[in-house]
């Protein structure tokens, strides 16, 4: 491996202009695909398996004149002076609202609070007690996300209008829901990590290379996103996660690889010699690029590990995030070199060649080689103090509570939020949270019998609020009946009520009966969740073991990595849970209603919390290795291996942080507490997990971390990450004054 990289960056660094050609033919072919082959996105959220998206598809097939499918939307009104709703001014202005809304585009059904049947029966939503509050059931013939602007404004601009007549007007359902804006959130990310570039090595154009190559990686991500709306529907949620991904670790491998190739161009003290630069390239790029090659495919592994959980738009983000990764890897090798060519000499300060030249650029002990030195002198108190703390961190993570996000987790400025309010003052919290049972009526049973004993027996359950009427289809085969429960969407009791309905219902001798709703897929959703966590720890743990196990040729290493990861997970939910659920600094980190955390957002963590941390783990213990392995002692390599790569990772990490901080103040909750929890993840495990608490271990146990039984040494692939044939093939191939380099280099 090492080889092969090695000749792979010192090719593109001699070269550079036919690698900067070729990559310019692949940014102009994926640009022409975005532009010819980009589509409006219509995403679907679906849950196959699932009894909720069973019934749901069951509704389509059955119950056509419902738009089950389309967009929605709850106008609720109140009115502003006390009287009822019905009252003569009141329900004229709720009456040319209802007239306006059915004149609306792509609208499929208008339900006016004052609605009555044929009969004379209300059949629209009137608050029992004073009849202040209602609400205007509004159906649209498209699915929300399918929704032109000009219907949205239209809904907008009919809202404004009534409140002009003296009601109060809010607006929930799927129609008016934020997108996320993350430009902004993206340039204060590259930002901090120019700032940090630029101190890490005290050159601006050396800085500069990683953010070039890291935004090139997620602009042709985002293209290549673009052109796959052709042919696949795509959320905006994919887009966001990876770019979140692909400029931190974009940055991060250019940022390894640039700094081992300054590295060895400063230890050879030939910067002016163009044939020393592409050595050094090659070297860089053999060495630190194996190690970015494992750090990625790390990653990769543990983000298409997600598609266990079989959620298609979870699946659809961690693909998209693996080839940002894939993409991010592949310029690291090979158009980060071709830059390098370009910069020359000037990845140098002339101040910094002058030192070198001088041979004192370096000379002095760094931070790092007296940080592992402390840690190699009181281990024990390293690892005590770092275990202990994380374990505080992380007691939170006992109380975690788990859901998805409604209405009601929204600011309390937003329309969303004050429906959701008013709705719960009027009718009861359940009302925001509606199940529909549905039952596929079997091959003569009477629809009215069947009617008839599924409403007795729903109404024996306890939780239910109210039972609707079973309403039959046109063909009589089916009955769809609307249950309100007692509490909120998001409440535990509404989660086992969903529960206690199937169990009862699945009884039924002439029905298969299944409950959906929003608040059902919910429900589901987390189910899906929780049962597949194990499996897919399972299988990314163990596929990640194996690469460590490969890179390090050592059982301990692995099995420290990842208890160390397992840690920084468990402080970082602790940490999540304290601020998203409790409520702690919630102003701070712009969470506007504390709750439960996103049902998603642990196997979420698992997945881009481990690829991450092994990307620390990689950079740092191979260096370690690197030492042990040409003779140092294991308490001297620790030191030598920190003091060659604790400042790049630190500046790796820093860089990280701030890219997923500035996600924090996204619009959507998702990708904000997402943003919060990884940065968090970053910080402990980098600094706490990877920085003291490993190389502590380390030097307690030291050769043991080192240790391969005989007959697994002989049967593992070596894959030579810190480049020990990589050196030796040098020495023994290379001309007399090539050697020279070569052994300057060691």
């Amino acid at each position: 491996m090492a080889t092969f990289l090695y000749r792979l960056g010192r090719g593109s660094y001699r070269l550079r202009w036919l690698a900067l050609a070729v990559w310019v033919l692949v940014v102009a072919g994926v640009g022409a695909a975005a532009a010819t082959l980009q589509q409006e996105t219509n995403p679907e959220f679906v849950l196959p398996g699932t009894e909720s998206q069973e019934a749901f598809d069951l509704l389509e097939e059955r119950f056509p004149e419902m738009d089950a499918d389309g967009g929605s939307a709850q106008i609720v009104i109140q009115s502003e002076d006390g009287q009822a709703l019905t009252a003569e001014a009141n329900a004229a202005a709720i009456a040319d609202l209802a007239a306006v809304m059915e004149d609306s585009p792509q609208v499929a059904s208008v339900t006016s609070p004052l609605a009555t049947g044929p009969d004379g029966t209300p059949i629209g939503m009137l608050s029992a007690e004073d009849q202040t509050i209602g609400v205007m059931q509004v159906t649209y013939a498209e699915p929300s996300m399918e929704l032109d602007e000009d219907t949205v404004t239209y809904l907008e601009d009919a809202v404004a209008d009534a409140e002009d007549q003296g009601i109060r007007v809010e607006v929930g359902g799927d129609v008016l829901q934020a997108m996320p804006e993350t430009s902004a959130t993206e340039l204060i990310g590259i930002g901090v990590a120019l700032i940090v570039l630029v101190i890490t090595f005290g050159a601006l154009l050396a800085a500069g290379l990683p953010i070039i190559t890291a935004v090139l990686g997620v602009m042709l991500t985002t293209a290549g996103i673009l052109a796959a709306t052709s042919f696949m529907n795509v959320s905006e949620s994919t887009g966001t996660l990876a770019s979140m991904i692909g400029l931190a670790v974009g940055i991060d491998y250019a940022l390894f690889i640039l700094s081992r190739y300054r590295g060895e161009l400063a230890k050879d003290g030939r910067v002016e010699d163009k044939r020393a630069r592409a050595e050094a390239m090659g070297r860089a790029v053999g060495t630190a690029g194996s190690a970015v090659f494992f750090a990625g495919l790390t990653v990769i592994i543990a983000l298409l590990g997600l598609s266990v959980v079989n959620i298609p738009f979870l699946t659809e983000m961690a693909v998209a995030a693996a080839v940002t990764v894939l993409i991010a890897v592949v310029i690291a090798v090979t158009l980060l070199p071709a830059f390098a060519g370009f910069a020359g000499k000037r990845i140098f300060t002339k101040r910094q060649r002058r030192r070198i030249a001088e041979g004192v650029h370096g000379s002095k002990p760094n931070g790092g080689k007296r940080w592992a030195g402390f840690i190699t002198r009181h281990p024990v108190l390293v690892a005590l103090v770092g275990i202990v703390g994380l374990g505080a961190l992380a007691y939170p993570a006992t109380d975690l509570e788990l859901g998805l996000p409604d209405a009601g987790s929204s600011s309390e400025d937003t329309t969303q939020r004050q429906a959701y309010d008013l709705i719960s003052e009027g009718f009861g919290a359940g009302f925001n949270g509606q199940l529909m049972i549905v039952g596929d009526l079997d091959d003569g049973v009477d629809a009215a019998t069947a009617a008839a004993d599924v409403t007795a027996e729903l109404n024996e359950i306890d939780g239910i609020a109210m039972v609707g009427q079973a309403v039959p289809n046109q063909a009589g085969d089916t009955l769809l009946v609307t249950v309100i429960p007692e509490t909120a969407p998001a409440d535990e009791a509404t989660n086992q009520l969903v529960h206690d309905i199937r169990g009862v219902l699945a009884d039924d001798a002439d029905a298969d009966w299944s409950v959906t709703g929003a608040t059902a897929l919910n429900i589901d959703i987390s189910d899906n969740l929780n049962d597949a966590l194990l499996p897919y720890m399972l299988i990314v743990v163990g596929l990640a073991a194996l690469i460590l196990l490969l890179v390090f040729r050592s059982l301990l290493v692995p099995v420290l990595a990842t208890l160390g990861f397992m840690l920084s997970v468990f402080a970082a939910l602790g940490a999540l849970v304290a601020v998203f659920q409790w409520g702690w600094g919630a102003e701070l980190f712009n969470v506007d209603q504390p709750g439960p955390i996103m049902s998603m957002m642990p196997i979420l963590m698992i997945g881009l919390v481990f690829g991450l941390a092994m990307d620390y783990q990689i950079f740092l213990v191979t260096r370690v290795r690197e030492a042990y392995v040409h003779g140092a002692s294991p308490k001297e390599a620790i030191v030598e291996g920190y003091g060659h790569s604790s400042r790049v990772v630190v500046a790796a990490a820093l860089i990280m942080i701030s890219v997923f901080a500035a996600f924090i103040f996204s619009a959507e909750s998702l990708i904000a507490s997402m943003g919060f929890a990884l940065a968090a993840a970053v910080v402990f495990d980098a600094f706490v997990v990877r920085m003291a608490i490993i190389p502590a271990v380390m030097a307690l146990v030291g050769r043991g971390a080192w240790w391969l039984p005989k007959w697994l040494d002989r049967i593992l692939p070596n894959v030579d990450v810190e480049g020990e044939r990589l050196q030796q093939r040098l020495a023994s191939d290379a001309p007399d004054d090539e050697r020279e380099l070569v052994g300057a280099s060691k």
